[in-house]
């Protein structure tokens, strides 16, 4: 979680930091009107979990946990309408309480639901969108402090991925499905084999996703099917394999054999053989049981969406890459897919997308960082990628207008929200201009 440390704020990865004037913590929408509508820079933060400066500020920062009711249930039109502050994690457990569950998620589940959606963040399979185009309805005070109810559903797709540029969202209406479960089976298989039927294993299960362990030929695979089975009854016996496989293995093992090739980098490839995989897995849970886990190893990660199509040719691109320019990486690379959405800003508009995620750990020196996260975005440009907003990246508006057909009708709605720059850091300037 991020943190506040003798006046200066921090993320997750602990590699954003600010000192702000003054944190507030408002519990309504009047109170957060009123600390924008007084303030020269004012940013909302969440939990931290972006790896980019967009929740920083030397003006006040507006922690939203004070902002996590759930405001109303539809069930009727199959939606509910949430408080910005919320976590994913709450909101999962509330809905499953409602018979409900979100039709989708990303795998870590302590982001709020609003820096998760602001950001696109998205979640795997192939005939479902990300958390952004789950959302019908937003709520938002803009840069002078008027309080915004976002409706008509083209403002909708123009306003929900916006980064923390059009206000500080207060609520929003999210589409919801009957609560259900996941057949998750977990696995290896050689990437050449799995990368020769990559359509097959995507389009035969409702949420696929793999990690390539670089300097190995192998990836770990998640095959999740929706079922009608009942969930799994687990003996004492088995919640402690689960705990030791998932807690410790995959999380205190793995983050032991990072810090021995954090120290000696020339172990990374051999230690890479030993990344955890305990054979073939198969477990049947409540949806949000599966598709989060806990992620206790720290990190700096970079994602791109590129077009489904392109992501063979852009991962046998990053194997040769990472092989002729000799980095050493003890992290795996993800991949994931959703469906095309119509969200003006999100990473998967009007195309089906495959997700390409790499990752260092943390305390390994930037230098072999950027040479890495650099290497990597060229590959990933050369694929038609968008990077993910909440990820690290080098492109500034120049380089990313051209990937949006939207982008100039957003900076408009950034005119019309925020004509004084309230919400404006030196990232949103980067990114979208001053």
């Amino acid at each position: 979680m991020a943190r506040l440390r003798r006046g200066v704020w921090s993320n997750w990865a602990g590699n954003q930091r600010c000192r702000p004037e003054n944190v507030d913590q408002p519990t309504t929408e009047d109170e957060l009107a009123s600390i924008v509508a007084r303030s020269r820079r004012v940013k909302p933060v969440g939990t931290g979990h972006s790896f980019t400066g967009a929740a920083l500020t030397d003006g006040r920062l507006v922690d939203m946990s004070g902002l996590r009711r759930l405001v109303d249930v539809d069930r009727a039109n199959g939606t509910v309408t949430v408080e910005a502050g919320i976590t994913i994690a709450d909101l999962n457990e509330l809905l499953h309480g409602l018979g409900l569950a979100l039709p989708n998620l990303g795998d870590i589940a302590y982001q709020t639901i609003s820096g998760a959606i602001s950001t696109s963040t998205h979640g795997t399979g192939a005939r479902f969108t990300g958390l952004a185009g789950q959302v019908t309805a937003l709520r938002l005070v803009d840069g002078t402090g008027a309080v915004h109810d976002i409706v008509d559903p083209d403002l909708v797709r123009l306003c929900t991925v916006g980064v923390g540029t059009l206000g500080v969202a207060t609520r929003y209406t999210l589409r919801v499905v009957p609560s259900f479960r996941l057949r998750a089976v977990e696995g290896a298989d050689r990437l050449d084999a799995l990368l020769e039927d990559l359509d097959r294993h995507v389009d035969e299960n409702d949420h696929f996703e793999f990690f390539w362990l670089p300097h190995t030929p192998w990836a770990l695979t998640k095959h999740n099917q929706r079922t009608e089975a009942p969930a799994d009854r687990p003996t004492p016996r088995d919640r402690a394999h689960l705990w030791w496989s998932k807690t410790i293995i995959e999380n205190v093992g793995f983050g032991a054999l990072c810090e021995i090739g954090r120290r000696r980098p020339a172990l990374i490839p051999r230690l890479a053989t030993a990344l955890p995989s305990s054979g073939r897995t198969v477990r049947i849970a409540d949806s949000h049981r599966i598709f989060a886990s806990a992620r206790l190893v720290r990190f700096l990660e970079m994602e791109w969406s590129i077009p489904r199509e392109q992501c063979v040719p852009a991962l046998r691109d990053l194997r040769e890459m990472i092989d002729d320019e000799g980095h050493l990486v003890s992290f795996p690379v993800e991949v994931r897919f959703t469906s095309a959405d119509d969200v003006a800003l999100s990473t998967a508009e009007g195309r089906d997308s495959a997700y390409v995620a790499v990752h260092m750990y943390k305390g390994t020196p930037w230098a072999d960082t950027e040479r890495y996260f650099r290497s990597v975005e060229r590959i990933m440009r050369e694929h038609g990628g968008r990077p993910h907003w909440g990820k690290m990246h080098f492109l500034g508006a120049t380089e990313l207008a051209p990937l949006y057909p939207r982008w100039n009708e957003f900076l408009e709605m950034r005119e019309k929200f925020d004509p004084r720059r309230a919400f404006a850091n030196d990232y949103t300037n980067r990114v979208f201009g001053a």
